[in-house]
């Protein structure tokens, strides 16, 4: 590639291949290098198989590629002249750390691109058959991160506050926190035997559900468990998951739908 490189920041969605943009999957095919999280669906890599692919993914407690070098690793691919993928789950800008990233790359004068993705926190209700808002039900929902982060003096959330802010909670990356948060909003006034649905990687074909009550959660003897990466859903909403019969509409894409022949579709500098 000539010229200067420029990085794109794009959400590769919440693990279904069908799920990801138009714009996106542009880039991809383009890209020069793409710079991947651990969660991105194999699918989405294939699309570019001449593009140098390197693997950042963190595993749960374990970074073996710290932030800053992600960021040093964008800039050094960009200043070299490429175009450069950086492909992340669900959407960038929503826990992603694509603020950070965007901020870095900025600071050192590259050029950035934010190509917004499908979050898990609506795909992944929506997947389990659970609406995060219902006219009756639920005006009002919030996505909440489930993992403090550990450079902080002060807890990253209140939970406190949250317990009767909102009608519908949408937790992501909570597994290990659930029973204290559970504790937490039952104390600050959310009924005990609030719905609670968990759900293990949604939208794709090993998708699981399993629904509770924040009562059962607390106590570890009766919560049941789900592994990262998991979703929880707290809200009323989670009952009409039965009356509305959806069950797990789980996506069983193999292959990304939109040709790569064809009529060519005109895309923005």
């Amino acid at each position: 590639m000539s010229g200067p490189g420029r990085v794109a920041l794009v959400g590769a969605g919440p693990g279904d291949p069908g799920l990801l943009t138009v714009r996106g999957l542009a880039l991809i095919r383009a890209a020069d290098v793409i710079v991947h999280d651990r969660l991105v669906n194999p699918a989405l890599l294939d699309e570019a198989p001449a593009a140098e692919r390197i693997d950042v993914g963190k595993q749960p407690g374990a970074h073996t590629v710290s932030q800053a070098e992600i960021n040093a690793i964008l800039i050094a691919q960009a200043r070299r002249g490429r175009l450069v993928v950086r492909l992340k789950g669900g959407d960038p800008f929503v826990f992603g750390r694509g603020g950070e990233e965007a901020l870095a790359l900025r600071a050192a004068g590259v050029p950035v691109e934010v190509v917004p993705g499908v979050s898990s926190a609506l795909a992944g209700p929506a997947a389990a058959g659970i609406p995060v808002t219902h006219r009756r039900l639920a005006a009002s929902f919030a996505v909440v991160t489930g993992q403090e982060d550990e450079t902080r003096t002060r807890p990253s959330v209140d939970w406190a506050a949250l317990a009767t802010a909102v009608d519908t909670l949408v937790v992501l990356m909570g597994s290990r926190a659930l029973p204290e948060i559970a504790r937490t909003l039952i104390a600050h006034g959310r009924g005990a035997e609030t719905p609670v649905a968990l759900i293990h990687d949604a939208t794709t074909p090993r998708q699981v559900t399993l629904e509770t009550t924040l009562a059962a959660l607390v106590h570890p003897a009766t919560a049941p468990a789900l592994p990262a990466p998991m979703i929880a859903v707290i809200g009323e909403v989670v009952s009409l998951r039965a009356s509305l019969g959806l069950g797990d509409l789980v996506s069983t894409a193999a292959k990304l739908v939109m040709p790569s022949t064809g009529t060519q579709v005109r895309f923005g500098a």
